[in-house]
């Protein structure tokens, strides 16, 4: 059975393989690189638009090239600042360019000042500071016992009902290890919005993938939430050891805009920071599509936090008390993949939310094109099981597995 799939000896030797020291990813983006950038967008007509082309590739060719390079040239010499990157975000209409101030000790000027400046030119839609996130989670402490997660919402007789076949969930993290045996063939999609490299597999986002679509009777490690759904593996974010992951606007943004123009049913964005003009309205144009948004709550006591705060996201804590508005997930002590064919316990509201986007993909099977909704228990925690009955024209009644038994049995 599901339940049964972590016995006690593969408990022991999970703690064993916690004790080992575990390979940290080299960061490929500092953070002291963002700190100083502002993001500048430009409006362009979406059709100019070419998939997979940097600025320059996308614009080759076409009428005005010349003249919004020099645009961009002349903004930038004007304001004493280098052009980093540009990425076009046709979603929007704009162009996103992203320029860096001076070293703090040469250029006095503070990102929000410059950013403001920029907003009063024709050609600019809006300009930012560029903020950084970083992923809800907390390192564990390996003698904590092993707790049934799946027990509390009755995994098992969950997944008589509904596995996520058919749902694509978008996982915006940090590198998924798609090698894992626990996922193999679970990641549809491995893409890189960090760097040019190749995916690789870091903690936070082999973790929480493990969560919600770790595959299920295979006789192996753990079973996901919704282990028949597709997960969309989009890299925003970096570790930078292995119990902190860090993401940025841009990051971020190119891989909401990959999600949506994936046509998904959820996101997963296990992660939190400050409020963001650009990520609002990518996430803005999400939910106008039915895409579920599931966002975690930052810190122990779960208060505030963007994306969680926006409104449509469904924001998720690992436990009382929780912000206004956030429900409660299983988030402790939940056994998952790690990199290199590894599970180990890990606990945090990032976890919490992944718990809740496989539920979603559970829900989304059995309610085909629309998103389904939430049922909620004591204290603002989801009733797992009572959320799918009622997918199924259950009105009332407990959720317990008998409960469950006797509607599988009625179909």
């Amino acid at each position: 059975m599901v339940l049964r799939m972590l016995t006690g000896a593969l408990f022991c030797l999970t703690l064993l393989l916690l004790a080992l020291p575990t390979r940290a990813q080299t960061p490929v983006t500092s953070v002291d690189n963002t700190a100083r950038q502002i993001m500048v967008m430009l409006r362009l007509p979406p059709a100019r638009y070419r998939p997979g082309g940097s600025y320059t590739e996308a614009y080759a060719g076409q009428l005005g090239q010349a003249a919004r390079s020099a645009l961009v040239r002349q903004l930038a010499q004007d304001n004493r600042l280098t052009v980093v990157e540009t990425w076009p975000m046709p979603l929007l209409g704009v162009d996103c360019v992203v320029m860096a101030l001076g070293d703090a000790q040469t250029d006095a000027r503070e990102p929000e000042q410059v950013a403001r400046s920029l907003e009063n030119a024709s050609d600019i839609a809006w300009a930012q500071p560029m903020h950084l996130y970083h992923g809800e989670a907390a390192p564990n402490d390996p003698l904590f016992s092993a707790q049934p997660v799946a027990e509390q919402w009755h995994l098992a007789q969950l997944h008589q009902l509904a596995t996520g076949k058919g749902v694509t969930v978008a996982v915006v993290d940090s590198g998924i290890d798609a090698t894992h045996p626990d996922l193999l063939g679970q990641v549809r999609l491995n893409l890189n919005f960090v760097d040019a490299q190749p995916v690789v597999g870091e903690w936070h986002g082999t973790a929480v993938a493990g969560v919600i679509a770790a595959l299920s009777n295979n006789g192996i490690g753990v079973a996901g939430v919704a282990p028949r759904a597709q997960l969309l593996g989009l890299r925003a974010c970096w570790q930078t050891t292995p119990s902190d992951t860090v993401c940025n606007t841009l990051s971020l943004a190119k891989a909401l805009h990959a999600a949506v123009t994936q046509s998904v049913q959820i996101i997963n964005m296990s992660l939190s920071g400050p409020e963001d003009r650009l990520l609002a309205q990518l996430l803005t144009v999400a939910l106008a599509r039915n895409i579920r948004v599931v966002a975690a709550v930052p810190g122990p006591n779960g208060g505030g936090g963007f994306p969680a705060s926006l409104k449509g996201v469904i924001a998720v804590g690992a436990g009382p008390p929780l912000a206004a508005g956030a429900v409660q997930a299983p988030g402790r002590d939940v056994p998952t993949t790690v990199p290199t064919a590894r599970w180990a316990l890990v606990s945090g509201s990032s976890y919490a939310a992944a718990h809740v986007s496989g539920l979603l993909a559970l829900v989304r099977e059995l309610a085909g094109t629309t998103p389904g909704q939430l049922v909620l228990a004591q204290q603002s925690a989801i009733d797992a099981c009572a959320t799918l009955l009622r997918q199924r024209e259950v009105s009332q009644g407990s959720c317990s597995p008998t409960v469950l038994s006797r509607q599988t049995r009625a179909e």
